[in-house]
């Protein structure tokens, strides 16, 4: 028969065992704990913006370059070598001012061989004169001996053979003069052809002085005194300092917001914190294919102090204004479910509000329901947990 057996009672190193472990499942429920805390029930930080009102201005962005409306390519219609150069980059010029001297030694030379001719040819034409005046003198005196005969044979006085050789004088000194005519033609003929080549290379000569097509600023410099220039090949470049303004890109979808004479802000990227007022000259008439976008042109009414054709620039086109809106920052608007809101802070909590928007500008947004002036609207800091609608949170 077995002897019955009393109740157990653990050793040292049971009760050390145990030990351990319910330290190890305190620790992992403590560390549970803080996790289910810091995600569930701890405060969130956040950034906090308190909803004003005020003015607010609607605006329609564009990319664009600094251009010139007029500007021109100074070049040579003519080949040759470059004498002087009378203007440089930056220079001011006025229409007509002579910005470029062509070598023009053999032009001159063309010049005078041209005029020489024309000389001749006025010679020719009073040496054909004369000879007309000769012609007709012979012609008068063979027309006066002619009716002599006529008479003398009519009195039986001469004989027919004087009235042959008579009319044959006669028709000879009527050829004479009517070449001598045909002459003094072709001599003024001769005549104006050297005048016609005489125009040519005086034109010639006046194009080996390179002139500004209108009052203007130099931006560019290519080619240096020496160098020998072909038609069309660029020496200078000129802009007419009248009309400056940006070309910019602008989404499509802005276009029946956008007309000419709307106001603008310029923005140079060498000086982002400032603006330059401008204005809506011209809406392009075609978009871009592939980046549904077309041109605008806005007037830039006031320069920086340093600017240069070509450089890169925001222009922000005003298309509605509205007075004392309610506004809130754009970086604040949130999408929740679907919908466009923000967080209100409200007794240490985020609350979830749905708005209704107005007009807007690159920083602001017009809110016309969902908010009033004084609200702190609050959106979680980078890298804190995403917020939630009555989650607790920490204020700056």
């Amino acid at each position: 028969m077995t002897p019955a057996r009393g109740p157990h009672i653990p050793g040292e190193s049971e009760l050390r065992t145990w030990f351990w472990r319910i330290v190890k499942l305190a620790v992992v429920l403590a560390v549970v704990g803080g996790v289910v805390y810091r995600v569930k029930l701890a405060p969130i930080p956040v950034a906090a913006e308190k909803i004003t009102a005020g003015e607010l201005v609607a605006e329609v962005m564009g990319t664009g370059t600094f251009e010139a409306r007029t500007k021109a390519t100074i070049s040579s219609k003519i080949a040759g070598r470059i004498r002087e150069i009378r203007a440089d980059q930056g220079d001011s010029v006025q229409a007509g001012q002579v910005l470029v001297v062509l070598d023009d030694r053999e032009l001159r030379r063309e010049v005078a061989v041209a005029r020489a001719q024309v000389d001749a040819a006025e010679a020719a034409i009073a040496r054909q004169q004369a000879d007309k005046e000769r012609a007709r003198a012979v012609h008068a005196l063979a027309s006066k001996n002619f009716d002599r005969v006529k008479q003398l044979v009519a009195q039986t006085a001469a004989s027919r053979e004087d009235l042959d050789k008579a009319t044959e004088e006669l028709a000879v000194a009527a050829a004479e003069l009517a070449r001598a005519d045909a002459a003094i033609l072709e001599a003024h003929k001769a005549k104006v052809a050297a005048e016609r080549a005489l125009e040519y290379q005086q034109a010639r000569l006046e194009e080996a002085q390179i002139k500004a097509p209108f009052d203007g600023l130099v931006i560019k410099r290519t080619r240096d005194p020496g160098d020998v220039v072909v038609p069309g090949s660029s020496v200078l470049s000129v802009i007419a300092l009248d009309e400056l303004w940006i070309e910019a890109w602008v989404d499509e979808t802005e276009m029946e917001r956008l007309q000419v004479g709307q106001t603008a802000r310029v923005v140079f990227r060498s000086e982002p914190d400032r603006s330059y007022s401008g204005k809506v000259a011209r809406l392009g008439k075609e978009t871009d294919r592939e980046t549904r976008e077309f041109l605008v042109d806005v007037d830039v009414l006031q320069l920086p102090a340093n600017w240069a054709i070509g450089q890169r620039a925001e222009v922000y086109i005003e298309v509605a204004r509205k007075e004392n809106a309610v506004r809130i920052p754009a970086k604040m608007l949130l999408r929740l479910n679907g919908a466009t809101g923000t967080f209100v802070a409200q007794a240490g909590r985020a609350v979830w509000r749905p708005l209704q928007l107005g007009i807007r500008n690159r920083d602001f947004v017009e809110v016309t329901s969902g908010l009033k002036a004084g609200d702190t609207v609050v959106a979680p800091r980078r890298g804190s947990t995403r917020l939630t609608d009555g989650r607790r949170i920490a204020l700056p």
